[in-house]
């Protein structure tokens, strides 16, 4: 799967679509078994598989954002909440000015916070937005696969993420993953702290329960909740 989309101009000219859907990831740690880019390869893949199935405008993803409580790790890289603000509203003006009327935000990292008031503001126009997936969307897509860890137990780097590597994309996960899990489910501080309080490597979550046909599972059960958000 390619993680770019490979749309030429007169591919969008004859698409017409009104709808963008811009990926939104990160470059932050994800423990000894998965690249820091993970959260950018889950929500390129994840709307690539929409762009399959919707008629919609895949945009490259975001790959920088607001990765500030994973400061502690090396390789971690991290924008201001005002800069991804401000990146979200430029991509949105552009948009507008070439005919396309609605936005969703497809936000593959839980720190990007900011997104929701992005999205909030945006329900007044002129280019209203949507932020997916959302907290029943990951539900549903975790009983439709069967994760073992709840949300809470799998918070990093665990079963979900690496299960939805495994499946499209099982060269980007290091060997030995099943032997990386570490659980911290007590993370009263996470904000304040970052999480090397809570996580000697970066981990929360059990990766030793991940597999590729969950990955296959939590992307189809994504797929089909996008249709309410569009």
């Amino acid at each position: 799967m390619d993680l770019l989309p490979a749309d030429t101009t007169l591919d969008e000219r004859d698409r017409s679509a009104t709808v963008a859907v811009l990926p939104i990831g990160s470059c932050e740690q994800h423990g000894p078994h998965l690249p820091l880019t993970t959260d950018t390869v889950v929500a390129a893949t994840l709307t690539a598989e929409i762009a399959d199935v919707y008629p919609v405008r895949r945009l490259p993803p975001i790959t920088f954002s607001c990765s500030h409580e994973h400061a502690a790790w090396p390789g971690t890289v991290s924008i201001s909440a005002t800069t991804l603000v401000a990146v979200v509203h430029d991509i949105a003006a552009s948009l507008r000015r070439a005919g396309v009327a609605q936005l969703v935000l497809v936000n593959g990292h839980g720190g990007n916070y900011v997104l929701g008031n992005v999205v909030q503001e945006a329900s007044l126009g002129p280019l209203r937005m949507a932020l997916f997936p959302g907290e029943a969307d990951w539900e549903a897509a975790r009983a439709a696969a069967g994760l073992e860890t709840s949300a809470v137990t799998d918070m990093h780097a665990g079963e979900l993420e690496t299960s939805i590597l495994l499946h499209a994309h099982p060269h980007l996960v290091r060997p030995h993953f099943e032997r990386a899990d570490e659980v911290a489910d007590d993370r009263p501080h996470l904000l304040s702290r970052g999480l090397q309080a809570y996580s000697e490597s970066g981990v929360v979550g059990r990766p030793s329960r991940a597999s590729a046909p969950k990955g296959r599972d939590l992307l189809a059960s994504l797929v089909r909740s996008f249709a309410a958000h569009l």
